[in-house]
């Protein structure tokens, strides 16, 4: 049965102002959060009709602006690294269809990147670079937090997710980017209701529709500073309401005490 609890046990990270604070200064061109968005990652994003598609549903809904008022774009290489994107072309005007500078640019990590010392160091210098030319364009950097693999999946350890956790967190401080805390919001269901299922059962590694789900909803708390209860978005019925309710909650509490640190 899923357990409808408020209480949030997150581990305490490194501390950094949450998006929507970053977010307030001379370059946003909105006061209620971003409207041009990147999303720069791989197949996790890509699955279930893309989360940048969810999450600009979300915030349509929960602005309630036009959706020609969003402009997102996602672009993802399958298995791919932070590292073998070129960054610094799809910020070069017109590279990807856009004249303009992104708000927000948010950059995701290899589902391993914090599983081997060649990974973690490649993700890190990356990021470090990545972030640099975001920054110079006068958008803001968000680093999206991976879920850990599920239990079936090979390289599956307890202690995945506070690992993953521990290096967006030291590399978000290190950027100057916030942190997109979806691996703990993975982690916070599954506590809540232990029969929960996120991954796809074929590789319990990629989202399945609630996994994204909460993903998306997730991001969309980080990103504008409200929480996602009460919408009413569901994937056209593809989520249950009861699951979006749970969602949405789990997805509430955990950027509240992510950013409360």
């Amino acid at each position: 049965m899923i357990q409808k609890t408020r209480a949030v046990v997150i581990a305490a990270f490194v501390a950094m102002l949450p998006f929507h604070a970053l977010a307030q200064d001379a370059t946003e061109p909105e006061e209620d959060g971003p409207r041009q968005v990147l999303f720069v990652g791989n197949s996790y994003f890509y699955y279930n009709n893309s989360l940048h598609n969810h999450v600009r549903r979300m915030a349509v809904e929960g602005l309630g602006v036009p959706l020609g008022d969003l402009d997102y774009r996602s672009i993802t290489i399958s298995g791919g690294s932070l590292m073998h994107h070129p960054i610094g072309h799809y910020l070069t005007p017109g590279a990807i269809g856009y004249d303009t500078p992104f708000d927000v640019v948010i950059l995701q990590g290899h589902s391993g990147a914090a599983l081997s010392e060649r990974r973690t160091g490649s993700f890190n210098e990356t990021v470090a670079a990545a972030s640099e030319q975001i920054r110079e364009t006068g958008a803001k950097v968000a680093l999206y937090m991976t879920h850990a693999y599920g239990e079936g999946h090979k390289d599956f350890a307890a202690d995945n997710t506070e690992i993953i956790a521990d290096l967006y967190g030291k590399a978000g401080e290190s950027a100057g980017a916030v942190v997109i805390p979806v691996g703990l919001a993975f982690a916070e269901a599954q506590r809540r209701d232990p029969e929960l299922v996120l991954h796809q059962t074929y590789d319990d590694s990629h989202p399945n529709v609630n996994g994204s789900y909460l993903a998306a909803a997730t991001v969309y708390a980080t990103l504008y500073g409200q929480s996602p209860e009460g919408l009413e978005y569901d994937y056209y019925g593809a989520v249950d309401p009861d699951m979006r309710v749970f969602l949405q909650e789990v997805a509430a509490d955990t950027v509240e005490a992510f950013e409360a640190r």
